[in-house]
């Protein structure tokens, strides 16, 4: 993976003190659109700095976390708003640049407000290099990054999600001659998480973004992970552990953040997201209910 070099910083000025590993139960979350809240240069579109010229206004209105959804590179260009991604370590330039990025996160911190952003595992754009690569290349690094089949045969049992624009969970690439998996839009290929290099990419960008100095993340659609024939391909075992071994490298490297399971499911099943209550909870620490979800 090409990473970004970040800017040094270190949030080592936070005082042990204020370290607190149930902030999120009290917490006030505010959803934060970088692209329609505030435009710092006049050109028409939200961005870093203008979010930032406004945190003394957010912290008067009581907000103690903002969360922000994709801002990260897309080439698609923006097909879904930023859920497809073409670089986790990347802002969008309209938004600014990882320095940008940085001053706002110290300046929330400054004002006693924590950040969590989005992060989308499950997929990528189809205009990541990631998978230009996988359909140019077949047997190259990238091959096995994306779940690829010769039909579209396998997992008859996971519905479609989309089905007012889509008409198959498969779609066929010229290039590769091949069908690629998607549980979203087509133009959205999902992740083979059966590779441990794709595991290795996700952790490693989760890292980069806790090494900035942010918060926790809302982790997108993690239901979809993984497949298995004879499933509805949702809340596998799989799933399960990956999201165990990502909840204990991040307790281990960065305490008192914050996992969100975005988790589009029936309670019994979400409730499963929080992980081993006889362990504490080892998996997410929060998890959408969509029923009450406005």
């Amino acid at each position: 993976m090409i990473v970004n070099e970040p800017v040094p910083d270190t949030f080592e000025d936070t005082p042990a003190k204020d370290r607190d590993p149930d902030w999120f139960k009290r917490a006030v979350f505010y959803e934060v659109l970088v692209r329609s809240f505030q435009d710092s240069n006049g050109d028409g579109v939200g961005d870093l700095k203008g979010l930032t010229a406004k945190l003394d206004y957010l912290q008067w209105l009581g907000v103690d976390c903002l969360w922000l959804p994709p801002f990260f590179q897309s080439q698609s260009p923006l097909r879904d708003g930023g859920y497809d991604v073409s670089d986790y370590t990347a802002v969008l330039p309209e938004f600014g640049d990882l320095a940008d990025f940085v001053e706002f996160v110290d300046a929330a911190h400054q004002r006693g407000m924590r950040v969590i952003i989005d992060f989308v595992m499950n997929h990528t754009s189809d205009q990541h290099p990631w998978f230009q690569e996988s359909r140019r290349d077949p047997d190259g690094p990238y091959g096995d990054y994306y779940v690829w089949a010769d039909d579209d045969k396998q997992y008859q049992d996971a519905r479609i999600i989309f089905v007012d624009t889509e008409v198959s969970n498969w779609t066929y690439d010229p290039v590769r001659k091949q069908y690629y998996w998607h549980r979203f839009f087509s133009h959205q290929p999902d992740l083979n998480y059966e590779n441990p290099a794709v595991q290795e990419e996700m952790i490693s960008a989760l890292k980069f973004w806790l090494d900035l100095g942010i918060d926790g993340f809302r982790l997108d659609a993690v239901p979809y992970l993984y497949q298995q024939e004879g499933t509805n391909c949702e809340n596998l075992p799989a799933t399960h552990e990956f999201l165990k071994r990502v909840r204990k490298e991040i307790d281990a490297q960065y305490p008192d953040k914050v996992l969100l399971a975005e988790a589009n499911q029936w309670p019994e099943d979400v409730v499963d997201y929080f992980g081993d209550f006889s362990a504490g909870g080892d998996e997410c620490h929060m998890a959408f209910h969509f029923p009450v979800m406005p």
